[in-house]
């Protein structure tokens, strides 16, 4: 019969179940990645940004941490859908840093999904790997931890290999791409 499912076909999956909790595991920070002088993200001088510091871990993972404010909020105490993707989207795009120093990534495609809100107060943790590189292009992944490791959104993400000739008119000199000098940890539980 059309329209209906017969007794033995498979249920559609339960798309009310939360997503399982990480099992935390203490990870090595190896080193702390590059910020800027502007950038939304990085930028250490933008007043209005994240100011978010990015940490290349052992296993080949890159955590991006920021502490978000007031003015990243949508609905009241909760962090607004597109500073979530936006925080994603760099962490993917950065994590090819740690296969190809001094790669470039330029977003071709983003998938978020949302599964829980995010509160302002507090650190705010994001993780993400590559899981396909290619000559012109890369892929990864990543997930937006709340306090207690659960994940509140993840992505998946697509980034052109590009040059900064290419994607920087004047490119970028020590004044607007520099190594981050703030203290950095040992290690971080994920």
């Amino acid at each position: 019969m059309i329209g209906r499912r017969s007794p033995s076909a498979p249920a559609t999956a339960d798309r009310s179940q939360s997503p399982p909790r990480r099992v935390l595991t203490e990870r090595r920070v190896l080193a702390a990645q590059n910020v800027s002088r502007n950038c939304l993200v990085c930028g250490v001088d933008n007043a209005l940004g994240l100011q978010a510091r990015f940490y290349e871990l052992d296993g080949g993972e890159l955590l991006g941490v920021f502490s978000p404010r007031e003015e990243h909020q949508s609905y009241p105490g909760r962090l607004h859908g597109g500073i979530a993707s936006t925080i994603l989207d760099e962490t993917i795009g950065r994590a090819i840093l740690l296969r190809q120093p001094g790669a470039w990534g330029v977003t071709a495609e983003l998938t978020v999904r949302f599964r829980k809100p995010v509160p302002l107060e507090g650190e705010l943790r994001c993780v993400a790997r590559i899981t396909r590189d290619t000559r012109r292009l890369f892929e990864g992944t990543g997930e937006l931890l709340l306090a207690d490791s659960s994940v509140a959104v993840e992505a998946r993400g697509k980034y052109l290999k590009m040059s900064l000739e290419e994607i920087a008119a004047d490119g970028m000199d020590e004044s607007e791409w520099f190594a981050d000098e703030r203290e950095r940890p040992n290690g971080v539980s994920l």
